[in-house]
């Protein structure tokens, strides 16, 4: 049984409405952990797939995908410019414009 920290991970990823993204630690906080984002991270790794998450609008502080190079970092980021999310040469995504905070 999952506990109440996933449950609430789990419910607040749902929301991070198309076209947005927010942070690990951001999640992290609003759902009672200002310091449990890796917590966060393996919570996604593990339930993505299985809760049907949108996974993809979640990034890191910076407003950069966590991934590698092709070890998910391609996909994700196609998947975030379908949404309309853009990145800047540097590769980040712009949080005044882009940033959901839970």
């Amino acid at each position: 049984m999952p506990t109440l920290f996933t449950q609430e991970i789990v419910s607040l990823i749902r929301k991070i409405p198309r076209g947005k993204v927010t942070t690990y630690g951001l999640l992290a906080g609003a759902a009672g952990n200002r310091r449990g984002a890796r917590q966060v991270v393996r919570i996604l790794h593990t339930c993505s797939k299985q809760e049907g998450l949108p996974w993809h609008r979640v990034v890191n502080r910076e407003g950069r995908i966590a991934l590698s190079r092709f070890h998910g970092y391609e996909l994700q980021k196609s998947l975030l410019e379908a949404e309309g999310v853009r990145f800047s040469e540097d590769g980040r995504i712009e949080f005044d414009r882009f940033l959901w905070r839970p």
